[in-house]
């Protein structure tokens, strides 16, 4: 099991290096992309030294391609161990989802049919990753736009069945639960309800965009009051849980975040008691 921790944290992005680096700010943790600091030395690695000694960090990767039948790229995991090594992250964590084939990178979040030749994959990548890298992983759900003809089970069941097997624990990304229900047709306090609450170490809050038909997982607006009203449902149901903002794309000022972020504490004060 990850060690128990409930601080509330922002994603760091480019822009906002100099207020964290040059000021004390009101966050308990803040999570990186591991693959922007898969470096041997230079500048990111340097700033990222100069972040932990002020923060605790996270590491969230976004190409392990957890689900690729080809396996988990071994160079891939000797880089994370070595960063791993080095930060000390509170939690490291990816995606289900997969990416990579036969050595070509779609540089997407694929999503994978929920059946058991799949489970079996993604099983045998996350043990193989846990080993490589001497820690518990943290998996992500995803946000979808298609079914699977061929899927058996439902994604919280699929997801079950992995933390049973593997001992991994999750990143619960409301926003996605929020998207996938929307794009088919689930009622999102139902998903909620089926979520393995004791396995959510974290949770991921962010903003969509409407598409034509579809809500898509853009992380470039504010967090939504359907997405605020999930993260309230969902609280009382968890244990000790880490929170974050993400944001990715139209980067706003960092006061703007630190408010959402208060708004986080404050929903987490009134629903389970934490003090902001």
């Amino acid at each position: 099991m990850t060690p128990i921790f409930s601080g509330f944290g922002l994603g760091l992005r480019k822009p906002h290096y100099g207020d964290f680096l040059e000021h004390r700010i009101a966050v308990d943790f803040l999570e990186v992309i591991s693959e922007n600091f898969m470096v041997d030395g230079g500048r990111p690695r340097q700033i990222l030294r100069d972040i932990r000694a002020r923060y605790p960090v996270a590491l969230h990767g976004v190409s392990m391609s957890l689900g690729s039948a080809d396996g988990v790229d071994g160079a891939y995991l000797a880089r994370l161990r070595v960063l791993v090594d080095e930060v000390e992250p509170l939690f490291i964590s990816d995606h289900l989802s997969w990416s990579r084939l036969e050595g070509f990178n779609a540089h997407d979040l694929l999503p994978l049919p929920y059946t058991q030749e799949a489970l079996d994959i993604v099983c045998a990548n996350i043990d193989r990753a846990q080993e490589a890298l001497g820690r518990i992983m943290l998996i992500e759900n995803p946000s979808t736009y298609i079914d699977f003809a061929s899927s058996d089970m439902s994604e919280w069941e699929f997801i079950d069945m992995m933390c049973a097997r593997t001992g991994c624990e999750l990143l619960l990304d409301v926003n996605n639960l929020f998207v996938s229900a929307s794009n088919h047709g689930f009622d999102p306090l139902a998903c909620l309800d089926a979520v393995p609450h004791a396995r959510v170490r974290q949770i991921h809050l962010a903003g969509h965009s409407r598409g034509e038909m579809l809500l898509v997982d853009t992380h470039d607006r504010q967090v939504p009051a359907s997405v605020w009203s999930l993260y309230a449902h969902v609280l009382p149901r968890l244990g000790p849980v880490a929170t974050m903002i993400e944001r990715d794309d139209a980067i706003p000022p960092l006061h703007d975040l630190l408010g959402e972020l208060g708004t986080a504490r404050e929903i987490a004060r009134e629903r389970v008691g934490t003090t902001p």
